[in-house]
């Protein structure tokens, strides 16, 4: 793991044999033995990413997403964890923590997700679901199907 062009917080929890490649950032989040993390990943706090997984580049998850053991997660898929983002309060003054509500969402062991696919908050992706290139996914995904679309609908199942 080269350390160069890399933002790698000291409270980062790396598991064995963990691949992480330029230009990435990473803080207060956790990944797990034998995953590879691509070129121009950001992994915020609370989050998490199991073992073996492989994330490709420019993908963003943020706070309160866990992925699974064994998922692949494609170019540039996008996670969302506040289902009504503002920047300021009623009263203009900006946003903190404190001002909006965390919304996990749980991708399930060997799952895939398509390149340019979103995610949105409070979704549970079932274990070796297929998410297509480019779906937003605005619901939970059974186990085993396949869904592709905006917005992504069951296409089949496995």
């Amino acid at each position: 793991m080269s350390e160069m062009y890399q933002s790698i917080a000291a409270d980062v929890k790396i598991g064995e044999g963990v691949k992480i490649f330029k230009f990435v950032n990473l803080y207060g989040c956790s990944i797990g033995d034998g995953s590879k993390i691509g070129t121009f990943v950001e992994i915020q706090k609370n989050a998490s990413v199991g073992k073996n997984c492989k994330i490709s580049s420019h993908t963003f998850i943020c706070e309160g997403v866990h992925i699974g053991d064994q998922v692949f997660v494609g170019h540039g898929v996008t996670f969302v964890n506040d289902m009504y983002p503002r920047a300021t309060n009623e009263d203009g003054t900006p946003q903190t923590e404190a001002d909006w509500t965390l919304v996990e969402t749980h991708v399930q062991k060997g799952a895939s997700i398509g390149s340019g696919a979103t995610i949105l908050g409070g979704i549970t992706i079932g274990e070796r679901a297929i998410i297509g290139a480019g779906a937003v996914v605005t619901k939970d995904v059974p186990a085993g199907t396949i869904v592709a679309g905006n917005p992504a609908k069951i296409i089949r199942s496995i």
